[in-house]
């Protein structure tokens, strides 16, 4: 299992220079969010031109919004500046934010996924797509700078887009998923349709927040007062009920040196290839946070 760093840098210069950082110490995958704050395709062009070595991945870039053409091109051209070190993780968000923010139908997130899919993959490989989806439709050619296809992660919690991502994906990020829920639900559901596909196992990436601390309770309360939106939204929700957990504050990953290093380690025998940690708490114990995950790294 790798370990890798799940950052949520307020600007493209907090990021440039986290990545950084993260590089010299080691890390090879730094994951970004598309949320509100700075756009992480155009951040990681921008800031993976100036740090080599590194792969650099979205988590998630929400696709309700953006046209599966135009991800593509926008992919490609990052792909492209950064001399391939992109992994694109996309997601369909969440009802609440899809039609109460953007306007949009949630009512077929799987249909709208698989046909999104269908095209992204497509133009992303070959150029030119023909799809006339029930979801989404894609017909033309792009003429991105030449680069590799990056491999492309959904974020996938339920059972059917567990599936669908083992079918047409290379991997899917997890985030409040807890381990009971990895090991009896996320990876054997998705490593079985890969297999039924013909497919390559597909990568498993955990994201957890996590707190190296000598206060746990107080970071407790942190953690159920930063996190506190995770524990309304559906899907994040019903993956913390699966687990028979409260809220966002009990998944998180908090306790001694000692005490994250194990339960961290334990991911391994739950199906997890790769955890990504995002650090959270005072600076010292953000800083405590990160030595813990440098000792794990292999």
């Amino acid at each position: 299992m790798h370990i890798e760093l799940f950052g949520f840098d307020t600007t493209p210069e907090r990021f440039e220079a986290s990545i950084r950082e993260a590089s010299e110490q080691g890390f090879r995958r730094y994951w970004t969010p598309q949320i509100f704050g700075h756009d992480a395709l155009t951040t990681i062009a921008v800031a993976g031109r100036e740090v080599p070595g590194i792969r650099l991945g979205t988590a998630v870039v929400p696709t309700y919004p953006r046209h599966p053409m135009m991800l593509a091109q926008q992919a490609l051209t990052t792909q492209a500046v950064i001399g391939g070190r992109l992994d694109l993780g996309i997601g369909p968000s969440h009802k609440p934010v899809v039609e109460g923010m953007w306007g949009y139908s949630f009512d077929r997130p799987i249909a709208h996924m698989r046909d999104y899919l269908t095209i992204l993959t497509k133009l992303m490989t070959d150029r030119r797509v023909s799809h006339g989806g029930d979801a989404v439709v894609g017909r033309g050619e792009i003429t991105p700078p030449a680069a590799d296809t990056p491999p492309v992660f959904v974020a996938a919690l339920g059972s059917q887009m567990l599936r669908l991502t083992a079918r047409m994906a290379d991997g899917t990020f997890t985030w409040m998923t807890g381990p009971a829920t990895l090991r009896d639900h996320t990876a054997p559901t998705i490593n079985e349709a890969a297999s039924e596909a013909g497919r390559p196992a597909p990568q498993v990436v955990a994201g957890f927040p996590v707190c190296v601390t000598d206060d746990a309770a107080t970071a407790r309360e942190r953690a159920a007062k930063d996190l506190v939106v995770y524990g309304t939204l559906p899907s994040y929700r019903a993956m913390l009920d699966r687990e028979g957990l409260g809220g966002p504050e009990d998944i998180a990953v908090i306790g001694s040196a000692a005490e994250v290093s194990d339960r961290i380690n334990a991911l391994a025998d739950c199906g997890v290839t790769s955890f990504a940690g995002s650090a959270f708490g005072t600076l010292d114990e953000q800083a405590a946070t990160r030595e813990t995950l440098i000792s794990l790294l292999n």
